[in-house]
């Protein structure tokens, strides 16, 4: 399925945080910080028609309080706003 949103918004995978620890401690829920990062899945555009400045695949961090989830081929997705990207990861 090809989704394309609508407006300045993007589609993201949500990268979710380990629940086991590299030595093999099991981390409850209430002790999880939660990791605001995703992958760009698609993306949006201004009102003008231009494109926003990210590409698929970027790596990002993101804020904000409001977005709308969507399960996607057993995988957690979300649509945010692009004014709620803070920061794309360079490798």
């Amino acid at each position: 399925m090809k989704i394309k949103p609508v407006g300045e918004r993007i589609l993201i995978k949500v990268i979710k945080e380990e629940e086991v620890t590299k030595g093999g401690i099991y981390i409850p829920e209430s002790a999880r910080k939660e990791k605001k990062e995703g992958i760009v899945v698609a993306v949006g555009t201004y009102e003008d028609g231009k494109g926003l400045p990210l590409e698929k695949g970027d790596h990002i961090i993101y804020g904000g309080f409001q977005s709308d989830e969507i399960d996607l081929d057993g995988e957690q997705h979300m649509f945010l706003e692009f004014k709620d990207v803070l920061a794309v990861i360079e490798d």
